[in-house]
């Protein structure tokens, strides 16, 4: 008896598709189809809301590590897209290395077979079309978050520290009182002589929580790569709250984007391609006072005066 392994996946657009590519149907249609065939179901690997283009789901790398070590011989997918859209994870591992790991790929609906000679140019297909749905679909998730930069309307994850999604319309931003107090007073700290540096410690000592801080105590599920550093305040920090327009009701959009729709990582983008929608929101921060600000930066050297700390003046 043959023993064979179930994978299934399921991203976010294919949820919004259609219910039948749910995992649970997919479990369902896969069980029986082994059940039929007379295979001895070795383990069922799911990962659910993971695009097809990543090559790191948890699940599916398991799942490759287990058909290495020879544990199946057999993995059994609802459709070749369920398995993979990248066309090149597909070729090297149904057409390179399955073959030298003795592992059979096969997809029940569009009734795809590694073993079979005879349907290899209609696999290759299957993975082109599936690599430019995903292409077509980043252009389509592109164009439609430019119309919406451009209509004003926020875009991010997470908003900038001082500022909250609204619970009305989550594309608006209303200010976050508390965080919008301490934006206040790095301003006005700034104009009163203080550098970044100073700025920064003077926050550690009085024990306010940095912006990475602040989220997560108000429960946002925010991710940074520098957490570990992000426990005391910072002068790239101060630096960054003293040039966002955001706080002067400028809604700053498009400043990086993703090399292409196959890899997640991102590079910035020439200043004249932001898109910028002023007076979009409240301020926290008035125009002159944020200006002023930008001038200080421009004249400002390394070699201004060290001020002591006082609370006193902050």
């Amino acid at each position: 008896m043959k023993k064979a392994a179930i994978y299934c996946r399921l991203s976010v657009e294919d949820s919004k598709e259609q219910e039948s590519e749910s995992i649970q149907n997919q479990k369902l249609l896969l069980t029986d189809y082994a059940i039929e065939k007379g295979f001895f179901l070795y383990h069922i690997y799911c990962d659910e809301h993971y695009s097809g283009m990543d090559k790191n789901r948890p699940a599916f790398q398991a799942m490759l590590e287990d058909a290495k070590k020879g544990l199946f011989e057999i993995i059994l997918c609802k459709t070749q897209s369920r398995f993979t859209r990248d066309i090149e994870v597909f070729e090297k591992y149904v057409h390179e290395l399955f073959p030298l790991w003795g592992i059979q790929l096969i997809s029940v609906v569009d009734k795809i077979d590694s073993n079979n000679k005879e349907n290899k140019k209609v696999r290759q297909i299957n993975a082109l079309i599936n690599e430019w749905y995903c292409e077509d679909l980043s252009e389509n998730i592109k164009a439609v978050l430019k119309r919406k930069r451009k209509a004003g309307q926020f875009v991010g994850a997470f908003t900038c520290y001082g500022y909250q999604k609204s619970s009305e319309d989550k594309h608006k931003l209303v200010v976050d009182k508390e965080a919008a107090e301490v934006v206040k007073r790095i301003f006005d700290s700034f104009l009163k002589g203080y550098r970044c540096k100073e700025i920064a410690d003077m926050l550690t000592q009085e024990g306010i929580l940095t912006p990475t801080q602040y989220k997560k105590a108000k429960g946002i599920a925010f991710q940074n790569p520098n957490a570990k550093q992000n426990t005391t305040w910072s002068y790239n920090t101060i630096k960054k709250i003293l040039t966002n327009e955001y706080y002067i009701g400028s809604l700053v959009q498009g400043k990086e984007k993703k090399i292409n729709y196959k890899y997640k990582k991102r590079i910035l983008t020439d200043k004249k391609d932001w898109i910028v929608i002023k007076k979009n929101h409240q301020a926290i921060v008035e125009e002159e006072i944020f200006y002023m600000v930008q001038r200080q930066f421009q004249k400002r050297e390394k070699k201004c005066r060290t001020t002591p700390y006082n609370p006193k003046a902050f």
